[in-house]
């Protein structure tokens, strides 16, 4: 099922890119294997993939340890600041910083276990209450400070759109990301890159792709249904 479902969005990525004008090497796809056994990710990984996305720390973790190929792990979850230390040295990027306190905290972490770990802020473009994530007119100073941090490398942006019936509902919030990527962009801050702009999933990563997205998140498209039981015991 897994390799079947991959074929479909990888079919449906490279149709997006297309249609953006895009080659498909500007886009990689995050496999979110959140909830999701060892045994469907190898067969993931056996159909080429490498970059996965958990939203728990204790499931990077376990899973780190129980799967000895080298993949790329990303952290795309709301993530506590007393967590940081069991993942900053595992992780190839970490998604969700929303705070200038949770960046002190991975740069302080960061130096101790002597690596740079790149950060994707993430923007509440939507302004939903029930999400995680800075105000887009926040997020430049939030940029600006945490680039400042050492062991830490501002990459991008990253956003969760409103889960939605239509996909055509999240372009603006796809746009806008955009826009606030090229704004940072244009102020020339050192040490900051956004070439990284994390958005899209399962029921809308085709528009987010023709807005610029360079990653999108897609677990459901891929995995089936999550299994929301798991428990995050650290």
């Amino acid at each position: 099922m897994v390799k079947e479902n991959l074929a479909e969005v990888e079919a449906r990525i490279s149709k997006a890119c297309e249609r953006a004008g895009r080659n498909r090497e500007e886009v990689t796809l995050i496999a979110v294997s959140k909830t999701k056994p060892v045994s469907m990710m190898e067969e993931a990984i056996g159909a080429g993939i490498v970059d996965f996305g958990e939203n728990k720390v204790q499931e990077i973790v376990d899973k780190y340890e129980a799967i000895p190929q080298k993949l790329n792990w990303h952290m795309i979850g709301h993530l506590q600041r007393n967590k940081v230390k069991y993942i900053v040295d595992k992780v190839c990027m970490i998604h969700s910083v929303d705070s200038l306190k949770l960046a002190e905290t991975i740069s302080e972490l960061a130096v101790k276990k002597n690596v740079v770990v790149p950060i994707l802020i993430e923007v509440n473009m939507a302004g939903e209450d029930t999400k995680f994530g800075v105000a887009p007119e926040a997020a430049p100073g939030l940029v600006e400070a945490a680039a400042k941090l050492p062991g830490i490398r501002v990459n991008g942006l990253m956003t969760i759109a409103p889960f939605v019936e239509n996909p055509e509902d999240n372009r603006i919030h796809f746009r806008n990301l955009r826009k606030l990527s090229v704004d940072i962009t244009g102020k020339n801050i050192d040490n900051v890159s956004m070439s990284a702009l994390s958005m899209g999933m399962t029921g809308d990563y085709e528009v987010a792709i023709e807005e610029g997205a360079t990653m999108v998140r897609v677990g459901t498209g891929i995995f089936g249904a999550r299994n929301y039981a798991v428990p995050d015991s650290l």
